[in-house]
């Protein structure tokens, strides 16, 4: 009988599995420079005018978009390009994979992102996803006077996980 295996080797080891899998079953992206496209944007009104950005801004209100999938029913036929490709063949793979990972194909997606960072970027990206959400609704709920400061606490932390590229 082999030996036990503790929680942390068990959690390495699934992770060096999904790592290596990920690394054969899609285009290695590590050779370009740009961060992964956000679904993250940001409408940001200064003196009258409304931007949106992928980057936060004081007072921001954050939008969740979700990117179209190709034009399959303009023309009859399906018409894809490589990164819907590429998006389907990830999402196929975490869903295959789902029994051993635990993980759905956006929490998949979150994994192999945060896998490159630095471990200290990866527990600060971890305790930011459980502080946003607790600021967002502090902000939701602040009167006037304080509404300032929570707005500057908001930025300075969505800054922060934008820098991270969690």
């Amino acid at each position: 009988m082999p030996p036990a295996r503790s929680a942390r080797t068990t959690y390495a080891f699934i992770a060096a599995i999904l790592y290596t899998a990920a690394l054969a079953s899609t285009p290695l992206l590590s050779a370009q420079s740009l961060p992964a496209p956000s679904r993250t944007m940001y409408k940001c009104k200064v003196n009258g005018t409304t931007t949106y950005s992928d980057t936060p801004c004081l007072g921001a209100t954050k939008l969740e978009v979700e990117p179209t999938r190709g034009v399959s029913k303009l023309s009859g036929k399906e018409r894809l390009g490589n990164d819907v490709a590429n998006e389907r063949h990830r999402e196929l793979f975490a869903e295959a994979i789902r029994p051993l990972s635990g993980m759905d194909a956006k929490q998949y997606a979150t994994f192999s992102r945060r896998y490159q960072l630095s471990s200290s970027a990866q527990r600060e990206c971890r305790t930011l996803d459980q502080e946003l959400p607790v600021i967002e609704q502090e902000e939701k709920h602040a009167v006037q006077p304080a509404l300032h400061d929570v707005q500057a606490r908001l930025f300075l932390m969505r800054k922060r996980f934008y820098d991270l590229r969690c």
